[in-house]
């Protein structure tokens, strides 16, 4: 099982953020936005990205969008989610 987080901010940005967050997972950068809007994630050309957390299968099929993230619960939110699901985590 593999997580992360994609931004549109440049490397830098995101290598700074993730080192103040101690974080154990990568934090991928999309400066060009084109995942972000290949994901519907952006809106109206140049906008800022909404906040939302996909459950992907090993095949590759999304099994769950939420669109209603609360950062302060994001982790723990995508545990439930996986488990609704059946995963492992």
């Amino acid at each position: 099982m593999a997580y992360f987080m994609i931004s549109v901010d440049d490397p830098q940005t995101n290598l700074e953020f993730a080192q103040s967050l101690d974080s154990g997972f990568p934090l991928l950068s999309n400066p060009t936005r084109d995942v972000a809007e290949a994901y519907g994630v952006v809106r109206g050309g140049g906008g800022f990205p909404s906040r939302w957390t996909f459950v992907i299968g090993g095949d590759g099929r999304i099994l769950k969008i939420d669109k209603r993230v609360n950062p302060s619960t994001a982790g723990q939110d995508l545990v439930a989610h996986m488990q609704e699901l059946g995963l492992e985590n």
